[in-house]
């Protein structure tokens, strides 16, 4: 694989997508401590969040969030036009700050984990299918093949500055990044000495400690959608503690063209949208940039691809995951690992 990495000892977080495919949604009781817990949201990358916890000194710590995600927002946000991802994908700095350092060194370790099947450097194809900042273009195979021979171009970072091979290869975090900027509100928490708390940015969920008495958090994972305007089902719960859950999906971002449907999901092995019958991917795992890189990875992958390489990596990360397609019959069918079924709220 044509990339180089050097590992650096970086502690920070990361962007989200614009739009998100599923919904999680999340309940919270009343809790046998001093005080009910303290609910925030807003808006933020694109999308909402929503921030639960308890706090016996009552702080309101909407400022911090927000600042917190607006900082974000202007180092690795492609929707930010000042923002310095924007700057250093347009050749106008080669500088990484550390949460693109983060980012970055984070995405090539996925990389070459899936071999291939999650990939930052497809930007400019993600651009091209018309599901970035610039408008959809029509593809030709001149075009295409230029622009896989950039995504698979040869990239280097050291001292904090970024090389590549080809000027068109542009870094595109937003499959690992919203993930990210939930760990990053999840580190502030933690370091103000808050145990017991839930994140939610665009449906990338920390969850920590639990909702009272001893209960973990439940969360609500979405039936997957006809199309990009139905109201949200809850299909299945799991319960959750000290661990994040992400989905990735094809059913809430595409579009429709001649009778196809094209995925926001880019295969960056072939650079055009995925095309299989897998319609979602939620993955459980310690921290949410993991979950989410390896939820679309997975959706890359397909069923068939993605159960074949949790098989064949049972003490890796990313083996606690439920899979939804429509099978043969046009019924929704799942798949789910053991890992899974274990956090699986049964009634």
């Amino acid at each position: 694989m044509n990339i180089v990495h050097h590992t650096k000892n970086v502690r920070h977080s990361g962007v989200g997508r614009f739009l998100i495919p599923l919904l999680l949604l999340a309940t919270s009781t009343s809790c046998h401590r001093a005080d009910q817990p303290i609910s925030l949201f807003g808006e933020a990358q694109g999308t909402y969040y929503s921030v639960q916890y308890y706090d016996l000194q009552h702080r309101n710590l909407q400022p911090q969030i927000d600042s917190l995600l607006a900082a974000f927002d202007q180092s690795a946000s492609l929707w930010v036009d000042s923002s310095l991802l924007r700057r250093l994908n347009a050749g106008l700095t080669d500088s990484l700050d550390p949460t693109l350092l983060f980012l970055l060194s984070k995405s090539i370790e996925i990389t070459e984990y899936t071999n291939g099947a999650f990939d930052p450097r497809v930007g400019r194809l993600v651009q091209m299918w018309g599901f970035s900042f610039r408008e959809r273009s029509e593809p030709d195979s001149a075009t295409l093949n230029d622009l896989l021979r950039a995504a698979h171009g040869s990239i280097d970072y050291n001292h904090h500055r970024f090389q590549r091979e080809y000027p068109d290869t542009e870094l595109d975090f937003n499959a690992i990044a919203q993930g990210y900027a939930a760990d990053l509100l999840a580190s502030m928490m933690d370091s103000l000495g808050i145990e017991n708390y839930l994140i939610d940015i665009g449906g990338e969920v920390v969850a920590h400690g639990d909702k009272g008495h001893g209960k973990p958090w439940r969360v609500g994972i979405e039936r997957p959608a006809s199309n990009a305007y139905d109201a949200p089902i809850v299909q299945t719960a799991i319960a959750l503690r000290n661990a994040s859950v992400v989905t990735s999906g094809s059913y809430r971002k595409y579009y429709e063209r001649d009778g196809i449907r094209y995925s926001h999901t880019i295969d960056p092995t072939t650079g055009r949208p995925v095309q299989h019958s897998l319609l979602s991917v939620s993955v459980v795992e310690s921290k949410g940039w993991l979950a989410d890189a390896l939820a679309t990875a997975y959706m890359v992958m397909g069923l068939d691809s993605a159960r074949s390489f949790i098989a064949a990596h049972p003490d890796g990360p990313g083996t606690g995951a439920v899979l939804f397609l429509y099978d043969s019959c046009g019924t929704l069918a799942s798949y789910a690992t053991p890992q899974w079924d274990e956090l699986r709220i049964k009634n």
